[in-house]
């Protein structure tokens, strides 16, 4: 079953294959606390790269399963926070339809260059995304959701899911914790080097606040042999899993179920990621009009 095209016409132009809301980018979010929203420039180019320890297919067969357990063995689905799309390609080849949403257009182009016709990639900012209907399930995997630094636009995260939720629909997302941005990163200096590029990430976390930022320096090798220099701040926070579930609940939506990453084990002291289910609540039928 091919996606429903939700977005079209005035509210939305196109851009190497990206479709964007007219409100999305840098001149329309410029006033606002998002640095961390807008980091992926740079490091879109070689995101992959330098990701290729991540497990995806393993992670996107735990997301099917957690799906399936949930009564979601098809359907529409939206992956929030898709970046270059591994996890929005694997789903989709499960025989999802897929739609992906990101804030970064460099991290979309990278998804666009590999071929797969039946995605719809939507560049929108996934505290004020919008969509023309319902999807059965929501995923947000990789901290995308760390990123968002305020517990009220978390809370708007969280109603906007809500709301483009089939009655009944779930959501499911990670976060990493705070005993990984404590313990595990902290005052820390990670480097890589590879022929195609270099990196140093330089972490710093804030107790008081649960703050963890890290600056980027990145070094990309050109086509001529010389290498081109990014700089790049991400921040995240982490979230105590009360208030996670607190917000959840005053979205509107019911809590379902946390785990420890990729198990069905509850989170432990020492959890570096955890796995959250939420399920819509509030609709009595149909689709939003």
């Amino acid at each position: 079953m091919a996606p429903r095209r939700y977005l079209a016409g005035e509210d939305l132009w196109r851009c190497g294959g990206i479709w964007q809301a007219k409100t999305c980018g840098a001149a329309a979010v410029s006033d606002r606390k998002e640095v961390p929203m807008e980091a992926y420039t740079g490091f879109a180019e070689v995101y992959d790269l330098f990701m290729d320890n991540v497990p995806y297919e393993p992670w996107s067969r735990y997301i099917i399963s957690l799906l399936e357990e949930h009564n979601i063995p098809e359907g529409l689905v939206l992956d929030l926070g898709c970046g270059t799309g591994k996890i929005t390609r694997l789903l989709s080849g499960a025989g999802y339809d897929m739609i992906g949403v990101d804030n970064s257009e460099e991290m979309l182009q990278q998804a666009l260059e590999q071929e797969h016709e039946n995605i719809l990639y939507l560049c929108q900012d996934m505290r004020e995304f919008e969509l023309y209907g319902t999807v059965a399930a929501v995923v947000c995997i990789c901290d995308s959701l760390n990123y968002i630094l305020e517990e009220e636009e978390l809370l708007q995260v969280f109603r906007l899911v809500n709301n483009y939720l089939d009655p009944g629909g779930i959501f499911i997302f990670d976060l990493n914790t705070l005993y990984k941005y404590r313990e595990l990163l902290g005052e820390s200096t990670i480097c890589e080097n590879r022929r195609e590029a270099s990196f140093i990430w330089e972490n710093y976390f804030v107790e008081e606040t649960g703050i963890n930022e890290y600056d980027l320096t990145l070094f990309i090798r050109e086509n001529s042999g010389l290498y081109r220099k990014y700089e790049e701040t991400h921040i995240q926070r982490g979230y105590e899993l009360e208030t996670v579930i607190g917000l959840i609940r005053e979205a509107g939506m019911e809590f379902a179920a946390v785990y420890d990453a990729f198990t069905r084990e509850p989170p432990r002291a020492d959890s570096e990621r955890v796995y959250v289910i939420a399920r819509e609540h509030g609709k009595r039928s149909g689709p939003i009009t």
